[in-house]
């Protein structure tokens, strides 16, 4: 009798990383490594983008969440994390490693992502007359408070284990509070390879942060490619016109409105406000922060010190600087928001959002955009059919709100205040580890961006790069 034949084992797996979210294109970023039968995401971030384009990307991922294993999170923007709580509310039960700051930072931004989701539902809805189906949130805040019960902090430089077969580590990557760079070590088939995730990348000399961290050598390297053709206008020469805008608009009697996103711009035109009333080079008067979010962000700030460049850190801890105080007002309540615009005298309105789109800013705009005297100051970057961007147009008035309104105030863009690398930054971090990368593969930039940064990584003595679309897959090893 012949013995039965036994059947031969498969042969052990090289580890993968597919590309799903910011691949060709900057929002969204959602990256899977896969490790013998393990999954582990990198990030988990909310597309940004058409309304109904968003809702189906974000509402129905290209894998099955519960067979996710853990998500390791670079930092706390919500085109990094946004979606983390859709993620959860779909059957993912494993854990989320962060950096301690970047924890803290999710309980706040997450929450107020919620209630934007539930906001806009029942706008639609309401649009809609209740039509059935009703449209639902994408999440509630109680998939939130799931989400969090799932955190877990791992501090800076700590080695940690994802699960079986994947170890890492956070770097500090100088981008926002408790942003990181994730490096990674997996088991492979004959020998641990290794995998190196950028998240965003800070700028060098900025201030309030720690610098940006080294970039660990590795077979992979997964580097973001926002401004990968770009370079910035100079930091000290972006404050000084951000200075005589403000002076200017002061001797007309105007108001100055300043649309900044809450977590990471605010807090750094709020650090060189502060320096130009210290300086003298900005006359003193009231600035208001009209941001809630901002205010809860800035508690976060206080709670991680050691996280923040010496001197914010000392300032934080005499209890004055980003937390209010040195002629800064945070505002939460809305009534008083509304009376902001109102009261006489020249003014510093800080609010949300950055590009116009939503949040109080538009309350401000509505009550200021046909006064001659005031200006509004766009200290982010002005995507493609914002208000923002609408503002920058050559035309006598702008449409929000369902209506033109006279465009009689000043527009002033400064575009120096970006925290992401630039091409020269991207090239003082990375030139370091030239020889010691396996392949490069560059995400989070628009096409012609992560292009142009390729040819020039290329350039500088790098072998393999590439710029995958969403679903391509990279063998690490």
């Amino acid at each position: 009798m012949k013995p039965t034949d036994t059947p031969t084992a498969a042969p052990p797996t090289e580890p993968t990383l597919t590309f799903w979210g910011a691949a060709g294109g900057v929002t969204g970023s959602m990256h899977l490594v896969e490790v013998g039968n393990r999954k582990v995401l990198l990030d988990c971030g909310l597309h940004q983008g058409r309304r109904e384009e968003a809702r189906q990307r974000n509402g129905h991922f290209p894998f099955h969440p519960n067979q996710v294993d853990a998500v390791i999170l670079s930092h706390a923007h919500i085109d990094h994390c946004g979606n983390l709580p859709t993620l959860v509310r779909q059957g993912f039960s494993g854990p989320v490693y962060c950096t301690p700051p970047t924890r803290d930072l999710l309980r706040v931004m997450l929450a107020d992502s919620a209630k934007i989701q539930e906001e806009d539902a029942a706008h639609i809805n309401i649009a809609r007359n209740y039509a059935e189906p009703w449209v639902q949130p994408l999440y509630h805040h109680s998939d939130v408070e799931k989400t969090f019960d799932q955190v877990v902090q791992v501090p800076y430089g700590r080695d940690a284990e994802a699960v079986k077969g994947v170890r890492f580590r956070f770097i500090e990557a100088g981008h926002i509070l408790g942003s990181a760079m994730i490096h990674m070590v997996l088991a492979g088939p004959d020998r641990d390879r290794t995998l190196s995730f950028s998240g965003d990348m800070g700028r060098r000399g900025l201030p309030i942060l720690k610098p940006t961290g080294d970039v660990p050598p590795a077979d992979v390297l997964v580097c973001e490619s926002t401004y990968g053709n770009r370079l910035h206008r100079s930091f000290t020469e972006t404050v000084e016109k951000l200075y005589a805008a403000i002076r200017d608009t002061v001797a007309r009697d105007g108001k100055i409105m300043i649309p900044a996103f809450s977590l990471g711009r605010t807090q750094l035109i709020i650090h060189v406000l502060q320096q130009g009333l210290r300086a003298g080079k900005i006359p003193n008067i009231p600035i208001y922060v009209d941001s809630p979010l901002a205010s809860e962000v800035a508690e976060v700030y206080r709670a991680h010190p050691n996280s923040l460049s010496p001197d914010i850190s000392q300032a934080l801890k005499e209890g004055h600087g980003l937390l209010g105080g040195d002629g800064v007002n945070y505002v939460r309540d809305f009534e008083e928001s509304t009376r902001l615009a109102s009261r006489p005298g020249p003014a510093v309105i800080i609010a949300s959002s950055g590009m116009c789109d939503a949040g109080r800013i538009q309350q401000h705009l509505k009550q200021l955009v046909d006064d001659p005297r005031c200006t509004i100051i766009l200290v982010s970057y002005q995507a493609s059919g914002t208000v923002g961007r609408k503002l920058l147009e050559p035309k006598p008035t702008v449409r929000f709100q369902g209506r033109d309104w006279n465009k009689w105030l000043d527009v002033v863009h400064l575009d120096g205040f970006s925290g992401h690398a630039d091409k020269e930054d991207f090239l003082a971090y990375l030139r370091p580890v030239v020889g010691k990368i396996g392949k490069v593969r560059l995400i989070h930039g628009e096409r012609e961006q992560a292009e142009a940064l390729s040819a020039t990584l290329r350039d500088a003595g790098f072998d393999d790069v590439a710029v995958p679309g969403p679903g391509d897959r990279v063998v690490i090893g």
